[in-house]
């Protein structure tokens, strides 16, 4: 038996390329035709994860519990691309696509299916997964041909040949992938990885040329480089989530600087305004130093920036709340000065009003004002202008408040 060229891959084998980019409006033309390929391929994939479910019943328990985990994680992933495509088709809604339905296309084929309220993809070692849908079909097809390697069920199984090929492009899609790895050790070890994938895929060609039998070493081979592919398309979405991690933190960063700045600008003032004022420290953003690029450093500078967060609030309500006393202050002072102007006081209480008020008026100038007096001076005029603006009359010589109508007539 020969590696010969295996047919095309009928419709719904393996994911169709999705059009455009993130950002690039979908055409009518393009999402009909990928729609309706992604129809028959999300078909096809639920057919085999199926065959795959009814082929683990006849395994033994241990190889059931081996295989279990990742089938409940490739019907995930092809719910959460299931679910995409309905509103997908809702979207395109038969072809009447304008440019913000071209723009809502492009999003949620390019977006991220996390999004989702109604699944979360995740994988066993790296809990949630932020892919886009493209990326999600991909995992799906390696997921998938590997379970069905695991149980068996391999497509074209009695044709080494058209597994061989199978197995043949999972590899240059690993290499593509790898190219993608930043420098570093997990680069260098994929690289080994592959390398040995090469040579094992080598071996077996030579092996299926000279006519041996092949059929014990596909399988295996196919595990490994569907699980890699695997590997790097979750590492280039943790890459993506971190990136875009760090856009955002990086925005938190300058947004916080900005409004500390605002903050301090607001201590100033108060302190300029009001004695005795309070002392909060206001955080220097900047201390906290550049936005980290390893995931681990940048979940814990996260968590300083928010102490640095709760801490700027704490100081701005503090600021706020002293100037807002002493405007409460002051304007208190002015209502209760137009009441003793809008009422005839007796020649006494008239003076008394206006030495409160001339005191007053000396203590509203100072600068920083000194609160406590003030608030004390306006509770002791707020108090006597009521006392003294108050309807009385006398009986049996002492006196008597006079209730009144609501038309201000004696009752």
């Amino acid at each position: 038996m020969t590696a010969a060229a295996a047919p095309h891959p009928e419709p719904g084998t393996v994911a169709p390329t999705a059009p455009g980019r993130l950002g690039v409006p979908v055409q009518a033309g393009e999402a009909q035709t990928y729609l309706g390929l992604l129809r028959d391929w999300v078909a096809q994939r639920r057919a085999d994860l199926g065959e795959v479910d009814r082929a683990v019943l006849g395994l033994t328990p241990a190889e059931q519990v081996a295989i279990t985990t990742d089938l409940t994680v490739a019907l995930t992933f092809w719910k959460a691309v299931s679910d995409r495509l309905t509103l997908l088709e809702t979207t395109f809604d038969g072809g009447r696509v304008g440019p913000v339905e071209a723009e809502r296309l492009s999003t949620l084929i390019h977006g991220r299916l996390d999004s989702n309220t109604t699944e979360h993809l995740s994988l066993p070692s790296s809990g949630s997964l932020a892919v886009s849908l493209p990326e999600a079909c991909r995992l799906l097809d390696s997921l998938t041909r590997t379970l069905q390697a695991r149980a068996s069920l391999a497509p074209g199984a009695a044709e080494a040949s058209q597994r061989i090929t199978v197995v043949r492009a999972g590899i240059e899609r690993t290499r593509d992938q790898l190219s993608l790895v930043p420098a570093g050790a997990q680069r260098d070890g994929a690289s080994e990885q592959l390398a040995r994938l090469d040579r094992r895929m080598t071996d077996l060609v030579e092996r299926a040329r000279r006519g041996a039998d092949v059929g014990g070493v596909i399988g295996p081979l196919e595990i490994d480089v569907a699980v890699l592919e695997r590997d790097l398309i979750v590492a280039a979405a943790e890459r993506a989530s971190a990136a875009r991690s760090r856009v955002r933190t990086q925005q938190q960063v300058e947004e916080l600087d900005a409004r500390a700045a605002a903050i301090r600008k607001l201590e100033r003032a108060c302190l300029a305004a009001i004695t005795p004022a309070p002392h909060l420290a206001v955080p220097n953003v900047r201390a906290l130093g550049p936005v980290p690029q390893a995931p681990a450093e940048l979940a814990a500078y996260r968590g300083r920036l928010e102490r640095v967060a709760r801490a700027l609030d704490l100081a701005h309500e503090t600021y706020a709340a002293g100037l807002a006393e002493r405007d409460e202050v002051v304007g208190l002072v002015g209502a209760v000065s137009a009441m003793a102007a809008a009422t005839a006081l007796t020649p006494e209480a008239a003076g008394d009003v206006a030495e409160l008020r001339a005191r007053l008026d000396e203590t509203l100038a100072a600068r920083p004002l000194p609160l406590t007096r003030a608030r004390a001076l306006a509770a002791a005029f707020s108090a006597y202008v009521d006392a003294a603006t108050r309807p009385q009359t006398r009986t049996g010589g002492s006196a008597r408040t006079v209730p009144t109508t609501a038309q201000g007539r004696p009752s």
